[in-house]
């Protein structure tokens, strides 16, 4: 049996680790990434802690998919007695989590996200390669920043979505630099999008779509749109996506607070949608006003490949997310007064705005395009930041001397 030592063969069978089994961003970039090691000729097997929309995809993507009890770090974890839970849960489940890598023969541990670290022991423990895939990234400096970073070491590899993400990791655990490479995530543009439509009839529509979460800045769109009406401008917002299992208040309380939104059609609570593109193709902007730091930004990237206008908050890798991008606007997170205006700014300068979003389409498109993804990924799960087992798909993997990204 395979095991991670100096020069190897390349991997056969790969482990992948997840913490959940619902579909959203980091959730879809699992779905591309076995997507790709599949068509690289690699056995995959996916471990998730229960049953979701995710599952199908997996198994439709070519994974084994396993579900497996996976203790998952959250922020109420951090504290005395939610780290000793966490403690106890881990020291119940490392077990299980071992036989799976020893009785399938595994080579690789690919582990998606910060949240479940127990699998980079487990990959470690076992004596096989262990490859981490960071979407996350706490700034603040804190005892969940540290607490996030730490446990990557354990990794051979650690592959980041963006350069805000790698470096913001670097800054709290410098040793991780060396080991990071940047592969930024791959998006699939909507089938069903059409055009922005040609002149903005009222109501101009506006639409958000992911987590209904405080940290996604939710309450700071249902403000602007607000404000936008208190000024005289017809607008809506529609949102389309969840909360997480214990954020119900969150969504109660905007429901509370927008009710006049609500009860005028200015507010709609759409729910979660697996196929976003019919929503994109409705809306005129659509709003990413995230107030903490996002690791990327797949939402606004979805959103330049429906050719449609956005507004993103500079924070996170969102600023990234939409570089070059003529069509986006950025503004401070948190500030409902700052996105009304780029809104208003926007329908003002509509021609302009609609041209430039259309013209984004294709440049963003290859950059983001699923096929430079597979090929990180690939690379990265191969041989690791030397690049000791050569490129795959035309790509090699740079390390310290690369700054840590793919280069061709």
């Amino acid at each position: 049996m395979q095991r991670h030592s100096g020069r190897q063969s390349p991997p056969r069978t790969v482990l992948v680790a997840h913490p959940g089994a619902d579909v959203y961003g980091s959730d879809r970039m699992l779905v591309a990434a076995v997507n790709g090691l599949v068509e690289a000729g690699l056995r995959v097997i996916v471990a998730v802690p229960g049953d979701g929309p995710l599952v199908p995809l997996l198994t439709a993507a070519g994974a084994d998919v396993r579900r497996c009890a996976t203790p998952v770090l959250r922020k109420s974890a951090l504290s005395p007695r939610g780290l000793v839970r966490l403690a106890l849960e881990a020291l119940a489940a490392l077990p299980a989590m071992i036989r799976l890598v020893r009785a399938e023969g595994v080579d690789v541990v690919y582990v998606n996200t910060v949240t479940i670290p127990v699998w980079l022991l487990v990959g470690r423990l076992s004596g096989r390669r262990v490859v981490a895939h960071v979407h996350e990234a706490e700034a603040d400096g804190g005892l969940l920043h540290r607490a996030l970073s730490v446990p990557l070491v354990a990794a051979h590899t650690v592959v980041a979505n963006s350069e805000y993400t790698r470096t913001t990791h670097a800054a709290a655990v410098p040793a991780l630099r060396g080991r990071t490479v940047v592969v930024s995530n791959g998006v699939v543009p909507a089938t069903t999008t059409r055009p922005p439509r040609e002149h903005i009839d009222a109501p101009v529509r506006l639409l958000y779509v992911g987590r209904i979460s405080p940290r996604k800045g939710v309450d700071v769109a249902v403000a602007a749109v607000r404000r936008l009406r208190e000024q005289g401008m017809d607008a809506n917002l529609r949102l389309v996506g969840s909360v997480f299992p214990g954020y119900e208040w969150f969504e109660e309380q905007l429901r509370a607070n927008g009710a006049d939104l609500l009860a005028c059609g200015a507010l709609e609570f759409a729910g979660y949608q697996t196929d976003t593109g019919p929503a994109l193709t409705e809306c005129d902007i659509a709003l990413v006003p995230s107030v903490e730091p996002e690791g990327f930004g797949n939402t606004a990237v979805e959103a330049v490949l429906a050719g449609r206008p956005v507004v993103v908050s500079e924070t996170g890798g969102l600023p990234e997310a939409v570089a070059g991008v003529a069509s986006a606007r950025v503004v401070p997170p948190g500030d409902a007064v700052e996105l009304a205006r780029a809104v208003g700014q926007t329908v003002v300068d509509w021609d302009r705005a609609r041209a430039d979003a259309m013209r984004a389409v294709g440049a963003v498109t290859e950059r983001q395009s699923m096929t430079r993804y597979h090929q990180g990924i690939v690379a990265a799960v191969w041989g690791g930041p030397s690049g000791s087992d050569g490129p795959i798909g035309g790509y090699a993997v740079a390390g310290a001397a690369g700054e840590g990204r793919m280069v061709r």
